[in-house]
Order: C-alpha cells, then structure tokens, then sequence
C-alpha cells in the first residue's frame, strides 16, 4: 500500500512515522526539503524531490498543512500527477468550504476525498492515539481506516465532506474558551491572594475543571514552560473557522465570537511563534499581575 505524506511539521512528522513499516510504502515531502531528508534518513524511507513526483503512484496522498489555502495552492501543483482511484486524506485543521471544493476537484478526475482532521496534539501523534474527525463519503471513510489507524485511537465519521473540519473547528472554539476562562478564573484569584496552585487543586476536582485546567495549566502557566507545540497562530486560525461556520448560518454565538476576538488579539501580541497557552500572558498583562 503505498502512501504519500505531504507536510512534516510538528503534528505530520510523528503521524507519518507510523506509516514506514509493511504493509506500506511511504514517500514523504515536505516544503522545506531538508526536514523531508532528515525524515526519510532516519526512517529509511523516500523523500521527493518534488511534490508530483511524491504522490505519482501513491494508492493514499496525506496532506497535513497549516490551513486549508495551503491544501489548495499545493492541490494546483499535484493533481495532475494524482492516479485515478487513488485518495486524498486531509488530515489539516481546514475550512468546510474548502474541503468540499477540493473534494469536487477530485471527483472530476476519479480520486476520492476525506477531511480527517485530528486532535491530541503532538503527544497523541507520536503515540499514535489521536483523535480523526472524518468528513467524506461512508465508503471512502471505511477504506482509509487501515491507514487512519496507524496514528488515530479513536476515528470517528462525523458526516459528509466538511463535517471533520467543522467538529475540529468547534473543537478548538472550546479549547479557546476553557484557556481564556481558566486564565480570567485564576488572575481573579491571584488578585486576592489565592495561590494559582491551589486553586488550581480545588478547580480540578470540582466542576470547573478542564483538560486546560487539568493539563495545561500545571505545566505551561505554573511551570512557565510553553513547548511550541501548537502554535497560537494555528488556534487563531481555528477559532477564526469556527466563527465563520456560526456567522454563516446566522447564529448567535457570543462566547465563539468573543474568543475569536480575544485570540486574534493575543495573536497580535504575541506574535506568529507564541504557544497558544501564551494567550495566558496577555490575560495576566491586562489584570496586572502574574498567574503562578
């Protein structure tokens, strides 16, 4: 079964590295070369020197970008150079649009298409238990398991082409809201004298806890260690989705715009390299004190 990933950042290189032992055969690419050749030394597997070349006899092409513009500028370059009957799996944060201009691109030319979004971040990817929100056609969704299930636990078919990115998106809205939340709560307290550390203690065994509170927070806001994991431009980006998807069906949704808001600001702020669990900081900047 031959594989073709395109896209080796934090979250597609340790996906990808599932896919280099039988039964498959990986090619891999990447933008910047010399992370596609360190990749492909270490894992003894081919790096493209292009992305045709990468994806001309591919059965599964994975794309795993920044955003869903990317997918489509690099879609113009490999198209042609996709077989037909093969399939395109999506695995970026993308737009529902998008994907479903993509995957009627594809259609003309008999190439199926998912969007397969994932979550649990760089830790799930590199234990191969992350989460795959799949929008697509039930059949298509069925045929890509083999190759889902090398780096996803827990694989769901949220509905048809569109439907991963959209669960993804609102996914990430709440991951916005809980970092925004958790930060007001805590600088809140700090304010009147509550250590960070116990409230922390008494909110994550009480109802107000979160994976934020629980996980994030301890290591990345108490420790002061932000591990560019997962970028604030990315959930920028994500929640700046979500919003779109609220506003086009007319609905009211004040706590996904406010967070669009908010992150775009701390974005701002913060610039493109920040964690974004950094977003704390502009939170403790404007209440003037420090969460710790």
């Amino acid at each position: 079964m031959k594989v073709a990933f395109l896209g080796l950042g934090a979250i597609g290189a340790p996906m990808a590295s599932h896919l280099t032992t039988d039964p498959f055969t990986l090619t891999v690419w990447n933008r910047t070369r010399e992370k596609a050749v360190a990749f492909a030394g270490e894992h003894k597997v081919v790096a493209a020197e292009s992305a045709p070349e990468a994806v001309t006899d591919a059965d599964f092409v994975i794309t795993c970008l920044p955003s869903s513009r990317e997918v489509s500028q690099l879609l113009s370059e490999i198209e042609e150079s996709i077989p037909s009957g093969a399939m395109l799996i999506d695995c970026t944060s993308g737009d529902p649009a998008t994907s479903r201009d993509i995957a009627a691109r594809l259609e003309k030319r008999d190439v199926a298409f998912i969007d397969a979004p994932v979550s649990g971040g760089v830790k799930g990817a590199v234990a191969g238990t992350l989460t795959v929100m799949c929008g697509g056609k039930k059949q298509n969704v069925q045929r890509a398991i083999p190759v889902l299930q090398t780096f996803g636990k827990k694989i769901v078919r949220c509905g048809d082409v569109g439907a991963g990115d959209a669960v993804k998106a609102m996914n990430q809205a709440l991951l916005a809201i809980h970092i925004w939340s958790a930060g007001e709560a805590l600088a809140a307290l700090a304010k009147l004298g509550v250590e960070s550390s116990v409230a922390l203690d008494v909110i994550n065994g009480s109802s107000g806890r979160s994976n934020s509170s629980e996980n994030l927070f301890p290591e990345r806001v108490l420790g002061r260690k932000y591990p560019r994991t997962f970028k604030l431009a990315l959930l920028d980006k994500d929640v700046g989705i979500a919003k779109q998807i609220v506003d086009g069906e007319n609905l009211e949704s004040p706590f996904i715009e406010l967070a669009s808001r908010l992150f775009s600001e701390a974005h701002g702020e913060l610039g493109d390299e920040a964690d974004h669990v950094e977003a704390v900081r502009v939170i403790e900047k404007r209440a003037e004190v420090r969460i710790s």
